[in-house]
């Protein structure tokens, strides 16, 4: 597979086209247009997300990763835990997207901000 840097063009117009289709979607629903623009993600963010897919499925994780994403919506009391699990590995993996890639580097702190790191 060709390298993150070298495929940044052809990844952000996709996530480009993804997330004008989102746009269109919520403005088709009777949503504010001003409030889908600032809630839907940027392009560099779905960008990350789909790098950080990537590298789960290259290393045979992907399907435990959703599955500890999945358990840390619930309500039961192990849901902090899977969700700080979950929070700990996507960290790990935006540091190395950050590494191979600085073009992301804005997205991947916005997206480092809103993981829960603390130790407990």
């Amino acid at each position: 597979m060709m390298p993150v840097q070298e495929r940044l063009p052809a990844l952000r117009e996709d996530a480009r086209i993804e997330r004008e289709t989102l746009l269109e979607m919520r403005g088709r629903h009777g949503e504010d247009p001003l409030d889908s623009l600032s809630e839907v993600p940027s392009v560099d963010a779905f960008v990350v997300r789909a790098v950080r897919d990537e590298m789960l499925e290259e290393q045979g994780r992907l399907p435990e990763f959703a599955l500890a994403r999945l358990a840390s919506r619930g309500s039961g009391p192990d849901a902090a835990i899977h969700r700080r699990n979950a929070d700990r590995v996507e960290f790990a993996l935006l540091r190395q997207i950050a590494e191979i890639c600085p073009d992301l580097t804005v997205a991947i702190w916005e997206r480092v901000s809103a993981l829960d790191l603390s130790e407990e």
